[in-house]
């Protein structure tokens, strides 16, 4: 994807509108005792703003990892190499004091698990008024009480005054979610990544979610990137679709590309396998497991599982190439 140009009379300059996110060439490496596992691997893309990316594959391809390097908060023996650019600020040239202030002001993060996310010993008030100062030095604490219910209410939360009164515990998962996101978007970040957030509700919670995340992200006009298992996540909230399999995407394109003309075999078994409404067959799990990080073969990771593997696959590691208008796959076999 290329920047977008603002059009100007002649004889002006056109600057460039940075994306929201551009990510190039991300690696990211756990290092132990026993050596450096590399968990993501070479990961490049762009999310303008007002765009929504969704990031798919299977437990362990390297989704969550990603996006703990981009918003830096992976462990201490974690080497992170790369370009991450938000709103054309690069964070890996940031000093470390510089990194934390990013955080939720250029960048923000759902995650997984809202109750974990929260503190269980401190209200909705406390956590959110907390989140907001730290991001607006200039409010006192009534000001940031009058934003946190603004807030509240933007998340579409039900009697807002009094949920801002409530402990973490006393709240529904639904809503404890809702109260993640609140905290999240206090900063007006420039993106925000988004990891498994619907995992834990139910079908019904899970669509209302969805209409919400797309209604903020366009509010605000920020970059979202949402990391998810559900296909049907991807194909409604998604402008562009990366399927990530052993630390690479293996393809990368728009969500109609991806979903409707897969051209990775990776991408087909996880369509196949997923479960869709009026399906008259049942579905087709991808035989064996994901490799270890640590013992991938010298070919194509997914070599070992591919129905359609040739001899070349398993020797040969694939180059990303193009196999349509912005549609990106790595397969050798790939047109």
């Amino acid at each position: 994807m290329s920047l977008t140009i603002e059009t100007r009379a002649a004889g002006t300059t056109t600057p460039a509108i940075a994306p929201a996110l551009r990510v190039r060439d991300l690696v990211t490496e756990f290092r132990g005792r026993y050596g450096a596992v590399r968990a993501v691997d070479g990961v490049s893309f762009t999310v303008p703003r007002g765009s929504v990316l969704a990031v798919i594959g299977e437990s362990g391809s390297g989704k969550s990892a990603m996006l703990r390097s981009i918003i830096g908060i992976n462990p201490p023996t974690t080497l992170v190499t790369g370009e991450i650019s938000v709103g054309g600020r690069d964070l890996q040239t940031m000093s470390p004091r510089d990194r934390r202030t990013a955080r939720g002001s250029d960048v923000s993060m759902v995650f997984q698990d809202p109750l974990t996310a929260l503190d269980p010993v401190y209200t909705v008030e406390k956590q959110l008024v907390e989140a907001i100062r730290k991001h607006h030095e200039g409010l006192d604490k009534a000001q940031a009480r009058q934003r946190a219910l603004e807030l509240l209410e933007l998340v579409r939360i039900p009697s807002a005054a009094a949920r801002l009164k409530a402990y973490p515990s006393e709240l529904s998962g639904g809503m404890r979610q809702r109260v993640v996101i609140a905290m999240a978007i206090a900063g007006r970040p420039t993106v925000l990544l988004a990891d498994e957030p619907t995992t834990a509700l139910d079908v019904t919670v899970q669509a209302r979610m969805m209409r919400l995340f797309r209604q903020i992200q366009r509010d605000i006009d920020m970059g979202l990137v949402i990391v998810t298992h559900d296909l049907g996540v991807a194909a409604e909230l998604a402008d562009e679709v990366a399927v990530m399999y052993a630390g690479r995407f293996v393809e990368h394109g728009t969500a109609t590309q991806v979903l409707t003309r897969p051209s990775h075999p990776y991408t087909e078994g996880l369509i196949e396998a997923n479960v869709r409404a009026g399906q008259d067959r049942r579905p087709n799990a991808i035989p064996g497991a994901p490799p270890s990080l640590d013992q991938l073969p010298p070919g194509c990771a997914f070599a070992p599982r591919c129905r359609y593997a040739v001899s070349a696959c398993w020797d040969v590691r694939p180059i990303t190439q193009l196999v349509g208008d912005g549609h990106s796959s790595s397969c050798l076999l790939a047109s």
